[in-house]
């Protein structure tokens, strides 16, 4: 038996658009909610404190007909260490023989089908009017929701950025103003500032097991989308807590983490103040909310992984990418 194998360059040589990314995030989230996703939640394995191995299996149905699991690493010490927070790798299985078909680098699937779930949230939940993005936290996970809201949101024409390290908010700058002439970027020297008047705040900072939230209610507009990429990490709980909706990527990996995870400490929304997830709203059960403070918890889903790996295997397959491997 053959299985496609694709490095990471490989993967990035086939330079995927973030508004390809986007919209099978979006199908994968409609189909969810329509009931045609099998996905339990993320369980995993914490080697070092604050550091996770998770695995992430996810059967997308439907015409779609796409299973897939990923084996992903988060660990934040890498960053000192001049390595990456996030590695990992994805499989694709055939969905009617069980076999395996495609081992795949999962680094550019997990930043680029990250920042697309954010620009859905945003195109379903955010002002189309927005002007003013903030980011906290502007490595990978950065770059990537910066780069697919304003892609949903051409509105978009202020960056308000901050990063505990100014040479990573200098890059940022530097490497994404090319791409988005017509936003002015602005680099926050705090928190706060950064926050400030921001129609949209997005927070990318390293999960960890006991969070310091730093972003209270008072720094913030009353009509804001306030997405954490990062758990629990950045929001204090009543940002979260107190807003007029709250919604998450999935309900019953939201809950379970809760439960049996190591994150979620206390004060976070429990399941009584869900207002949906985002597969409720991407499939129409439930009315997306566009005024007053909106608060959404995106942990990462396993079919964001299936709908993106299977995307980039499509094209690779196009492309003639990647090396056969026989098992």
């Amino acid at each position: 038996m053959k299985v496609l194998w694709l490095s990471r360059k490989d993967v990035e040589d086939l330079n995927i658009s973030v508004r390809d990314v986007t919209e099978v995030v979006e199908l994968g989230f409609r189909l969810k909610g329509e009931g045609k996703v099998e996905m339990p939640a993320k369980i995993g394995i914490h080697t070092r404190k604050d550091c996770f191995l998770h695995a992430m299996p996810a059967y997308v149905g439907g015409d779609v007909d796409l299973a897939g699991m990923k084996w992903v690493a988060g660990y934040p010490p890498n960053q000192a260490k001049g390595l990456p927070y996030i590695t990992g790798i994805w499989c694709l299985n055939d969905s009617e023989t069980g076999f395996l078909k495609a081992i795949l680098d999962a680094s550019w699937i997990t930043a680029w089908r990250t920042g697309s779930a954010s620009a859905v949230c945003a195109r379903h939940l955010a002002s189309p009017e927005a002007r003013t993005l903030a980011v906290v936290g502007l490595g990978v996970q950065g770059r990537t929701n910066f780069a697919a809201i304003k892609d949903v949101l051409p509105s978009i024409s202020r960056a308000q950025v901050y990063d505990d390290f100014p040479e990573q908010t200098k890059r940022f700058v530097a490497d994404m103003s090319p791409g988005a002439p017509d936003v002015e970027f602005v680099a926050a020297s705090d928190v706060r500032s950064c926050v400030r008047d921001a129609d949209i705040v997005v927070t990318c900072t390293p999960i960890v097991a006991d969070p310091q939230r730093f972003i209270s209610v008072d720094w913030l507009k009353k009509d804001v989308l306030c997405i954490s990429v990062d758990y629990d990490a950045a929001f204090e709980a009543p940002v979260m807590k107190d807003a007029r909706i709250f919604v998450c990527d999935d309900r019953h990996q939201y809950l379970w983490t809760q439960e049996h995870g190591v994150y979620f400490q206390k004060g976070y929304p429990q399941e009584a103040d869900l207002y949906a997830d985002m597969g409720d709203i991407c499939a129409g059960t439930k009315p997306p909310v566009r005024e007053g403070r909106r608060a959404a918890v995106l942990m990462g889903i396993a079919s964001h992984d299936v709908m993106t790996g299977h995307l980039v295997w499509r094209k690779a397959i196009e492309a003639g990418k990647g090396i056969e491997l026989e098992l």
